[in-house]
């Protein structure tokens, strides 16, 4: 069994889900996701965590022009097929209680992007990967198009610009890296091996990095991202938030920093200040949001900016390498984390939007005594948002911040005020929704039933179950990370 079966059957999926009618395409699309994460949870079971590429395919594609269907799964991408594969089936449940109209094309395209993203998750193929990429963008511009705001139409066409002009670099770079390559393949291993100075490994740098920080995004790169989180159906925004972003951060632990270290040592410094920049930056503008979305839309930058800052503590100026495993070891298990958290999230207010017909934290109060089960499961999904040790943010941002810290202790402490400053903004806005006295909005709110239950369960679960005992995680990266971080250090030169 290879990869390229779960590749192609949200595909076959989508196309299924296409002519299903009325409420049968809702459940046609869960019963297929279902089965993707039933196939995940095989090859994990299978999967040995050591530092080679399993369950791989390689199929001639384009032969003529270097180009091959190539993919497979080693422990960086396991984790990533792991998020992919359980929360699509949670994002399509947490939909049944809309009514969407063209439904089997909504969850045709769900699909269709899941499709796109594990192809990105798994590619060895330069060309492939970028094809992935794009098919990954093509349904989430659908689905904010057809299904979003008011605003939508505005606010995806900036959010299309961006990350298509994005794209486009990262595809020079590929192109120019496959030029390079005396066997004329699109092959990843192969970009590893190139042999490009440091000025151009610097142009290299550039092209990846813009498409990386674009997706992620990270400051200046991030303007599009709050408008489109808050447009967009809440489905589409837990797509773009839990799964898609991650692309980039994937990106730069895969692609860019192993292809081009050198470029990497001259430019990770500006990366690195870009991405704490952003941290403050997203979670001031977080403190004046009064609209809940739009909070959790800016909390994820800075969250986000945390996993980037980590990632490109590369060398410090005394020439010491510290990208080391365990700062890529915390972007893993916290890019897991932080998809689970933020798909809560968006739950939580697309919940309360339903019911209340408002997104306003200052209308609201009161809610947690008329809806105990909701409260609790609110509150944990915080807890594990701001971090709260024993819950499953602790571990990665844990991890991450002493990354920064062993480049410098000031601008360690800079990035962990997206712990202090999160702590604060996140757990205000749940005392003002959910403590104080019921007024006449909220006094008729109803608690939690049926698929919204189990949605909150299985994430309030997995929260709790990652902080106390995230081992098993950390476990099936290690030694692909480990292998990662040794091939970019025989690759710098020591000082």
């Amino acid at each position: 069994m290879t990869v390229s079966i779960l590749i192609f059957l949200p595909v076959v999926a989508a196309l299924v889900v296409l002519f299903l009618k009325g409420q049968a395409a809702k459940y046609g699309a869960l019963l297929f996701a279902l089965a993707e994460l039933v196939i995940a949870g095989i090859f994990l079971s299978r999967f040995v965590p050591n530092a080679e590429t399993q369950f791989a395919v390689t199929a001639p594609w384009m032969a003529k022009a270097g180009i091959y269907f190539s993919a497979g799964i080693d422990g960086i991408s396991m984790i990533m097929v792991i998020l992919t594969t359980l929360l699509v089936p949670l994002i399509i449940l947490s939909t049944f209680k809309h009514q969407y109209k063209n439904a089997p094309v909504f969850y045709a395209l769900i699909l269709f992007m899941q499709a796109g993203l594990l192809t990105v998750f798994t590619a060895l193929d330069g060309f492939l990967f970028y094809v992935g990429w794009e098919i990954a963008l093509i349904p989430i511009y659908f689905i904010c198009a057809m299904w979003g705001g008011e605003n939508r139409i505005k606010v995806n066409i900036k959010f299309f610009i961006y990350t298509f002009a994005g794209s486009l670099f990262m595809l020079l770079g590929i192109i120019y890296l496959k030029m390079q390559n005396p066997t004329g393949l699109y092959d990843l291993h192969q970009f590893y091996e190139n042999k490009l100075d440091a000025r151009h490994q610097s142009w290299v740098f550039w092209a990846f990095f813009l498409a990386f920080a674009i997706k992620m995004p990270i400051f200046p790169f991030h303007t599009w991202q709050p408008d489109t989180y808050t447009e967009a159906p809440t489905g589409g925004t837990m797509m773009l938030s839990g799964i898609m972003l991650k692309m980039g951060i994937y990106g730069v632990i895969r692609w860019l920093i192993p292809i081009a270290p050198l470029g990497v040592q001259r430019w990770a410094f500006v990366a690195l200040i870009l991405s704490i920049i952003g941290i403050v930056y997203a979670s001031i503008i977080a403190f004046k949001q009064k609209d809940g979305k739009r909070l959790v839309a800016y909390s994820s930058i800075a969250h986000v900016g945390l996993i980037s800052a980590a990632l490109f503590t590369f060398i410090r100026p005394d020439g010491a390498f510290i990208w080391t495993a365990q700062a890529v070891q915390g972007a893993m298990i916290q890019m897991l984390n932080h998809g689970i958290n933020v798909v809560g999230l968006f739950f939580i207010w697309d919940i309360i939007s339903n019911r209340l017909n408002t997104r306003e934290i200052d209308q609201m109060g009161g809610i947690a005594k008329v809806a105990p089960k909701f409260a609790i499961a609110f509150l944990i999904i915080t807890l594990g948002t701001v971090a709260l040790p024993l819950t499953n943010g602790f571990v990665g941002e844990f991890l991450l911040i002493n990354g920064v810290f062993q480049f410098n202790i000031w601008l360690a402490a800079l990035a962990g005020l997206t712990m202090i400053f999160g702590a604060v903004y996140m757990l205000r806005m749940y005392k003002s929704v959910m403590q104080g006295e019921t007024n006449a909005l909220t006094a008729t709110f109803t608690d939690i039933s049926g698929s919204e239950m189990t949605v909150l369960g299985v994430i309030c679960l997995l929260i709790i179950l990652i902080g106390v005992y995230p081992q098993p995680i950390l476990h099936l990266s290690d030694a692909a990370v480990s292998n990662l971080v040794n091939i970019v250090h025989t690759k710098v030169p020591a000082k």
